[in-house]
């Protein structure tokens, strides 16, 4: 495919990954509200991808707790992408996934001609570990930097601040999912509408230069919720 005057635009790596909180705290209703919007979402997420021929969308997962893994290590097509349950128990060792992420944000094997990649990041607590320097080991890659950056505050207890600072972007709050509903809300959100900006012909100059990050700013998305049922 080709970037030339006329011609089709060349297909382009979009990394989604998911960056889930599975500390004790998420335990019980929240961590099945969490598989539930996801495994829901995914399909909405393959329509978005269908929508854009041009950003080849690609999935992984990343768990953080007593320590943090990845669950999906593999970049895999939002087609083929299936969700495993996730179980929780354990710490709050945000900095840490923050770290395993950082090592996938350089190049290689990240593609200098890539789109934005989003990381989403679910969680429902304060870190437990050092925050601060997996922040900052994510900052210092270039993609890092470019990547469309999204947090979903679970519950009252959540540390704002912190994810104000993952976010990075005074105009870009943390969307605040105070209940069952809301949290499968937000998770079709930024399976969506963040997906389709970052994907957006917008986010794709010709040439190799690095692409231009979309600013979305989260909707009220606990408006009409049920107030009987609130974490």
């Amino acid at each position: 495919m080709s970037n030339s005057p006329g011609g089709q635009m060349a297909t382009r790596p979009l990394h989604f990954i998911w960056i889930c909180d599975t500390s004790g705290s998420m335990a019980g209703q929240k961590i099945e509200t969490l598989n539930t919007g996801v495994r829901e979402a995914i399909e909405q997420m393959q329509h978005v991808a269908l929508e854009n021929p041009n950003a080849d969308v690609q999935v992984r997962v990343v768990t953080f707790s007593d320590g943090a893994r990845w669950v999906v290590s593999q970049p895999t097509p939002v087609a083929s992408f299936q969700w495993t349950d996730l179980a929780a128990g354990g710490q709050t060792d945000m900095g840490k996934a923050m770290k395993l992420v950082a090592d996938q944000m350089k190049i290689p094997p990240m593609s200098e001609r890539a789109l934005p990649p989003v990381l989403a990041l679910i969680t429902d607590g304060q870190p437990t570990d050092d925050f601060a320097a997996g922040l900052r080991a994510l900052m210092s890659e270039r993609w890092g930097q470019k990547a469309v950056r999204v947090a979903i505050s679970v519950g009252h207890d959540t540390n704002l601040d912190t994810l104000q600072k993952f976010i990075g972007h005074s105009e870009i709050p943390p969307i605040e999912a105070n209940n069952p509903e809301a949290l499968v809300r937000s998770i079709r959100w930024v399976s969506t509408a963040v997906l389709k900006a970052a994907s957006s012909p917008a986010s794709q100059p010709a040439g190799g230069t690095m692409p231009n990050v979309p600013v979305v700013v989260p909707p009220n998305l606990n408006a009409g919720s049920s107030p009987n049922d609130v974490w």
